[in-house]
């Protein structure tokens, strides 16, 4: 059994994608809060939660373990089945800001192959993510 939920689990993920580059930005907290509230996959995480969730994840991140003991707690809790929703909300977060940095770009590509996520999953994932970026300002 798990000591987080799977829930928990993917706030872990947002955070610690969001924390890669030694800032949080509000577009990142904005979009992490929207996305708790918005899919289904956070149907049963009451929401009350997410602050305390957020700076659990932040200071296990700054343990001696750090990424490692998040990781493997991320693995931990989530289905198999469900890795490729782990690997899709690291990427809204990544993307949140418009501005993708070599720290988050190489988190996501561990993501990705910590989690085994296949090439193909993760561009169909990536693509979706990126249409959804699109604006009509230039």
């Amino acid at each position: 059994m798990s000591t987080i939920s799977p829930e928990t689990a993917l706030v872990y993920t947002m955070v610690t994608v969001s924390a890669s580059d030694d800032q949080m930005t509000d577009s990142e907290l904005t979009r992490m809060t929207g996305l708790v509230g918005y899919l289904p996959a956070f149907r049963d995480y009451n929401v009350e939660r997410l602050r305390t969730d957020t700076e659990t994840c932040t200071q296990l991140l700054q343990s001696e373990e750090g990424l490692d003991a998040v990781l493997g707690l991320i693995e931990e809790a989530v289905p198999e089945t469900h890795y490729d929703l782990v690997y899709a909300l690291a990427c809204e977060v990544a993307a949140s800001d418009s501005n993708l940095t070599q720290e988050e770009l190489r988190l996501l590509e561990l993501f990705r192959h910590y989690l085994n996520v296949d090439r193909l999953t993760a561009a169909a994932i990536e693509r979706g993510i990126a249409a959804r970026q699109k604006s009509f300002t230039f």
